[in-house]
């Protein structure tokens, strides 16, 4: 008995581990930023929603829940193949258009934007799933549309920025320019790596640049939100409050923070603590330690995402590397406007940060774009093998 233990141990020692078929990294610093949103959203709360419902952690327990609906869709997003995400992008985008159409005719007003359509568990903003679904539109017709994309300017090339423009028209109209912004220099990005013309891409960085300062110029609002940004302290405790507040959490953090749970800016001083700012709150609990660390994951994941487009480039597959791309810039650009703004880099725009910040639709949909991450990579994976992906013929056909 002794001596058949020892002989299958034996066997097994000598056998390789199987190789995975996803890259298990990505995994865990997914998990490991969703986490570590739970405990920064659980601690940014708290004086809100005691204030709002008489417990404490009313809103920590609601984004649990959405952090269980996001793990749900992200187990069947994982499943889809990319050739079908392919088939389905121009419907995905036109989904989106409708949503942000009925948005427009009867959405929720917060604050004086009407961004969120009421599902009863949690408030869906559309404007995340559009930008989702235009990126995955735009690699797409890179895929199908390459050569014109890099040899012509008005066939290959404006298309998709008059599609862009279509989707930005509804977005400005609830208003949310940092969405609109997110989406642009995404797509910007994805031309790029297209191979467009460096003239064409110039020029139209420059009228995209010019169109944004328009924006800001004609709405007294966001003059307002440019002025305290230059200046935050000429207007304490009008304009510039939300990032004085902001700030002083910064400098309160030092290099080890006042511990977990001993923010005192989150005691109704900073606006929106748990959603656009708490990274204010990380900075002034975990400290300028904490701050890097949650820098170096988020780092780690748009790496990750990178290095996923370009592996399924060298496999040949183009759909997969220009969303790679697109998901890698989407994430690495939010992330920087959403830590920008709390930390005085940046305008306030509005925007969260990935993964961490409490919001369902976008905690649910960037969720999802992990996900097709790792079904890209799953899919180099398999061709890495000699494994081909089984196609539908309407799919070959398109």
């Amino acid at each position: 008995m002794v001596s058949q233990i020892t002989n299958r141990f034996a066997g097994l020692k000598g056998q390789e581990a199987p190789r995975a078929l996803f890259d298990r990294q990505l995994v865990w610093i997914a998990l490991g930023l969703m986490l570590t949103g739970l405990v920064m959203v659980a601690s940014a709360s708290f004086p809100v929603s005691l204030r709002l419902t008489g417990q404490p952690f009313y809103f920590m327990f609601k984004h649990a829940a959405l952090l269980g609906l996001a793990l749900f869709v992200s187990a069947f997003v994982v499943q889809v193949p990319l050739h079908k995400w392919l088939h389905y992008s121009t419907h995905l985008l036109v989904l989106s258009i409708v949503l942000l159409l009925v948005v427009l005719l009867a959405g929720k007003s917060v604050n004086g934007a009407s961004r969120w359509i009421p599902l009863g568990v949690f408030n869906l903003q559309p404007a995340e799933i559009a930008k989702f679904s235009l990126f995955i539109f735009m690699a797409g017709y890179l895929v199908r549309k390459q050569e014109e994309v890099r040899q012509t300017f008005f066939g290959g090339f404006m298309k998709p920025i008059i599609v862009f423009g279509c989707l930005a028209t509804l977005l400005l109209g609830q208003p949310d320019l940092g969405t609109v912004i997110v989406m642009l220099v995404t797509v910007f990005g994805l031309l790029f790596v297209a191979g467009a013309k460096l003239w064409q891409f110039l020029a139209l960085v420059m009228v995209g640049v010019a169109g944004v300062v328009l924006l800001i110029i004609i709405e007294p609002y966001r003059m307002r939100r440019m002025t305290s940004f230059w200046d935050p302290w000429e207007d304490p405790f009008g304009s510039g409050y939300q990032l004085t507040q902001s700030l002083m959490a910064f400098g309160r953090g030092e290099w080890f923070g006042q511990g977990l749970g001993n923010s005192i800016q989150k005691l109704e001083y900073l606006p929106e603590a748990h959603t656009d700012f708490v990274f204010a709150v990380v900075a002034e609990e975990l400290g300028f330690v904490g701050v890097t660390l949650i820098l170096m994951l988020i780092f780690a994941l748009v790496v990750k995402a990178i290095f996923i487009g370009k592996r399924a480039f060298e496999s040949g597959e183009q759909f997969g590397g220009y969303l790679g791309f697109g998901i890698g810039i989407w994430f690495a650009f939010q992330s920087m406007v959403n830590v920008g703004a709390a930390a005085g880099i940046v305008p306030t725009k509005g925007l969260t940060l990935p993964l961490i910040s409490y919001g369902g639709s976008s905690l649910i949909v960037m969720t999802a774009a992990v996900s097709v991450l790792l079904r890209i990579d799953h899919e180099c994976r398999l061709k890495g093998n000699g494994i081909q992906v089984k196609e539908q013929n309407d799919d070959e056909e398109e």
